[in-house]
């Protein structure tokens, strides 16, 4: 299940705890949010996390429709990444190929994250996906598609799909959905480090 993170709830918490009128003549203790305010902010930040799953999963599928394609071909599969602009329906593919001439898969990863996290900060993206492929085990041939996914509002997780080609046609698995750190989108804190008000 993808993490929600803590920069959008914070935010929510506040917004709806200074705008949200009381419901009935009873106040809460200073400080305490009451029932009726509580319930408006589960429902509102339900509305958020349901958009940006359908942007993470409407992006995904793009990305992998595309990316499908070049685990047919013999050369080795070099990370590939799109992003969902802030209009929440055009979809662009990030090229790296100039400034990531001769780099290994796993720089251009970090070259991926690097320039989508740029892109991030300037307000131009709601979602961001980077696909790679790599083996299921060290010691097995198996391939997996890993999709790293991130959503401005919270969310960040990877997708790992094993799968295989025959016959120049690529057969998918069982994904396997996990907790990913946020790399573009917010700066993940370390674990054990306390949260400051």
């Amino acid at each position: 299940m993808p993490y929600l993170g803590n920069p959008l709830l914070r935010a929510l918490l506040l917004i709806f705890a200074m705008g949200i009128p009381m419901a009935s003549a009873q106040t809460a203790p200073s400080g305490e949010l009451t029932e009726e305010q509580e319930m408006a902010i589960k429902k509102e930040l339900s509305k958020y996390a349901v958009l940006g799953q359908q942007h993470i999963i409407y992006l995904s599928k793009h990305a992998t429709d595309e990316y499908t394609e070049t685990l047919t071909d013999s050369k080795p599969n070099m990370p590939s990444a799109w992003m969902l602009l802030d209009d929440g329906k055009t979809i662009k593919r990030i090229n790296i190929d100039e400034q990531a001439q001769g780099a290994p898969a796993q720089i251009r990863i970090i070259m991926y994250r690097a320039a989508l996290k740029s892109l991030a900060q300037r307000g131009k993206v709601h979602a961001a996906v980077i696909l790679y492929t790599g083996k299921i085990k060290e010691d097995s041939d198996d391939q997996a598609l890993v999709i790293e996914f991130e959503h401005r509002l919270g969310i960040s997780g990877n997708k790992v799909i094993p799968y295989q080609v025959e016959n120049g046609k690529v057969t998918y698995s069982e994904p396997v959905t996990g907790e990913k750190p946020f790399q573009i989108f917010h700066d993940s804190k370390a674990s054990g480090a306390s949260s400051e008000n």
